[in-house]
């Protein structure tokens, strides 16, 4: 698949998502055989004011190329501004958020606002296509109705901006991440565009990837919320793509995956910080397994790296003495 003069390994993309897709969880997905990485949803005011939290936000690592780094505003000056930071960050692709629903960004004309406002959306995505080289993207809602009329109409305005491709989530606004999102907008969508269409949403299996592909025709498949805990799941989706027998993941493995995961962590945020984290991330491996509910509660208070090695050991050799 190519975004623009840019062309992917394969047609998997890990979704942004705020909190989590951060550098060492990208590195996992990556490992793991994702194509494309995306950023956390980064403010364009917080990079042109310079503030030293939301900088960091652009950090990368080599090893996770290709990377999108995805921003969000509603003044085109400024997402223009912030777009000429992302490009001289290093960034592969730059991506336009369109389709927040979280009421602090809604409130403020950002993300999905800009859906119920083609012409406001309009000025801003082709402020933003003028001002950078790299490849642009941008990731949308159904928009505020069912039909998804607002999304048709907002993907037309974004090819003739200039736009390389279009992630499409088929939920509304007001649905958050509630009901069944619409993939039948992701394939009329398809049918009205040339550029590249990314089909979001509802891919909580391999299998559901395949399904997508087959039902909407989209050119790649996004995975968000389905790849906390489960990065594996992008090497078995390419499994299946390949025809081969999707593996299911080897409990060595998933250990090797969540030591990784502290590792990466402690060596990018410093291990107070990384390991107040893992308070609550290393249990995201444990779902499913004997004894998760232990194990959450054994890592609630770790407090440093060797301990936390201690108590993923002792949880492992728990499993293997199952019967």
């Amino acid at each position: 698949m190519k975004i623009g003069p840019l062309t992917l390994d394969n047609i998997t993309i890990l979704a942004p998502l705020s909190g989590i897709t951060n550098l060492p969880f990208r590195l996992l997905v990556k490992e793991a055989g994702c194509a494309l990485v995306y950023s956390e949803m980064i403010s364009s005011n917080g990079l042109v004011r310079k503030s030293k939290k939301t900088k960091l936000l652009l950090d990368s690592d080599p090893k996770e190329k290709p990377i999108s780094i995805q921003i969000f505003g509603s003044d085109p000056s400024i997402m223009a501004q912030a777009a000429r930071m992302v490009e001289s960050s290093g960034a592969n692709i730059l991506d336009i958020n369109l389709g927040c629903s979280v009421k602090k960004v809604v409130k403020t004309g950002s993300g999905v606002a800009l859906m119920r406002e083609p012409e406001k959306a309009k000025a801003l995505i082709d402020a933003v296509r003028k001002s950078v080289n790299i490849p642009l993207t941008i990731k949308i809602r159904a928009g505020w109705i069912k039909s998804g009329e607002q999304a048709f109409k907002i993907v037309k305005i974004a090819e003739g901006c200039g736009v390389n491709a279009i992630a499409v989530h088929p939920r509304t606004a007001t649905q958050g991440f509630k009901g069944n999102s619409d993939w039948s907008i992701i394939a009329k969508i398809k049918k009205i565009v040339s550029i590249p269409v990314i089909g979001s949403g509802d891919i909580v299996r391999p299998e559901d990837a395949i399904r997508m592909l087959k039902e909407t025709g989209c050119d790649a498949v996004m995975i968000g919320r389905s790849a906390i805990g489960n990065p594996w799941i992008f090497s078995q989706i390419l499994s299946l793509i390949n025809g081969d027998d999707m593996s299911s993941v080897n409990l060595a493995r998933r250990f090797e995956v969540m030591k990784k995961y502290l590792k990466d962590s402690i060596e990018y945020f410093g291990e107070k910080q990384a390991c107040y984290m893992m308070r609550s991330r290393l249990c995201w491996f444990s779902k499913g397994l004997p004894y998760s509910s232990r194990f959450r509660n054994s890592i609630k208070h770790v407090s440093s790296e060797n301990e936390a090695i201690e108590l993923i050991k002792a949880y492992k050799d728990s499993l293997q003495n199952v019967s």
